[in-house]
């Protein structure tokens, strides 16, 4: 059997309001059918409604202890990178072991993982992480990112709706007529599209930015206003029709062409992202500071560094009377739907990977080469080393 001998760990999610999980009963029983061992914490799956009993009766051992689950496991399925457990007093990744391997949401380039991602390679874990998966046939049943985009795209929008002090559609009433909210979206890939069709379902006004021809048409055709930035094709797309890094000389250009944009906005989603990258800045401090008192800017793209300057990771703040949302876990506010998604994502991937008890992870396999972060005690993700040493020589 594909699993059979394999012990799978799948911890309860620490993140501050982080209420998914990386498996359901369902995929549990799928995991046991095929021969695993499934530990699963007591109390992983209550914030999407997910009783332990319910795990237990698909075959899973509930253990209480995540530091046993980590200790016990060859394989732990996480859905956000490893935290600090305040519970436990250690991190989480103190509790990993060598040859163990983590599959979840790393984003390895952005700067404020680098410390937890050479702390993995420290520690001899082998890593994968799910916004990796290259967007080929084969692997669409597994590409977590783009299920997760599907939620955050359609959730940043209702969050700044929520957070945003007037009406989004037009509204009249016997005292005149109030204007629909103004809504830039930057980045038409998936969580960007959602974001489109989420907006104009609310009644906005709905302008869409991305330096891709091909994304740009997609927006169009969901209703939205396009804004063009002029960068070329050329320099604008790269392999799958994932946006390429952008020199700093074209950055520039895309910054003056979205700051009229942002100017006049409302609401500003923010969704431009390159694959295994830092997330270009496009928002900077100015542009915030022209903003209108009570708009709201979503920076869905802070997982990868963020497209706004101002945002901080993982908080809600206000700069100049501008609410920056930058939350790192969206999907994670829409448990059911985003789990159900994300369990399935995690089990096809792994079935994928496995053989006969054991993961190979051939280097030569497009996806698993596309995903591994660490192994052999070293960092081997480029985007991430690539980041990094980025850093360290502006540190000099």
């Amino acid at each position: 059997m594909k699993f059979s001998g394999l012990t799978l760990g799948v911890p309860r999610e620490i993140m501050p309001q982080e209420a998914r999980v990386a498996a359901l009963p369902e995929t549990v029983r799928s995991m046991v059918g095929e021969g695993a061992r499934v530990l699963v914490e007591a109390g992983a799956g209550v914030g999407c409604d997910v009783a332990d009993a319910d795990y237990a009766a698909a075959g899973a051992a509930m253990v209480s202890d995540p530091a046993a689950i980590y200790a016990a496991a060859d394989v732990i399925l996480k859905v956000k990178e490893p935290q600090f457990n305040q519970a436990a007093g250690r991190h989480e990744v103190e509790m990993m072991h060598a040859g163990q391997v983590l599959i979840t949401f790393l984003h390895p380039a952005a700067p404020g993982n680098h410390a937890m991602i050479r702390k993995l390679a420290a520690q001899g874990v082998t890593a994968l992480t799910l916004d990796g998966i290259p967007r080929i046939s084969r692997a669409q049943t597994m590409d977590a990112l783009t299920s997760m985009s599907t939620v955050a795209g359609y959730k940043s929008v209702l969050m700044a709706a929520n957070l945003l002090k007037s009406f989004v559609p037009l509204i009249g009433t016997a005292v005149g007529m109030m204007p629909p909210a103004q809504i830039l979206v930057v980045g038409a890939g998936v969580a960007g599209l959602q974001a489109i069709a989420t907006a104009k379902r609310l009644g906005g006004v709905v302008t869409a930015s991305d330096i891709r021809p091909q994304a740009l048409e997609q927006a169009g055709s969901l209703g939205a206003k396009v804004l063009d930035t002029g960068v070329p094709a050329q320099e604008a797309t790269g392999a799958g029709g994932y946006a390429r890094a952008l020199s700093e000389a074209w950055l520039e250009r895309e910054r003056e062409a979205l700051r009229p944009a942002v100017k006049a906005a409302d609401i500003v989603i923010l969704a431009a992202l390159i694959p295994g990258q830092v997330a270009p800045v496009l928002v900077d401090r100015a542009m915030v500071g022209a903003m209108r008192p009570g708009s709201v800017v979503v920076d869905i793209a802070v997982d990868q560094g963020g497209n706004c300057a101002c945002t901080q990771p993982g908080q809600t703040a206000v700069v100049d009377g501008v609410t920056l949302v930058g939350i790192k876990n969206i999907p994670g506010q829409i448990p059911r739907s985003s789990t159900w998604m994300f369990a399935r994502n995690i089990y096809n991937l792994l079935a994928y990977l496995a053989a006969d008890g054991a993961l190979p992870l051939d280097g030569a396999d497009e996806i698993v080469a596309s995903t591994l972060v660490t192994r052999g005690g070293e960092v081997v993700h480029a985007g991430a080393l690539a980041a990094m040493a980025a850093k360290a020589e502006a540190s000099r």
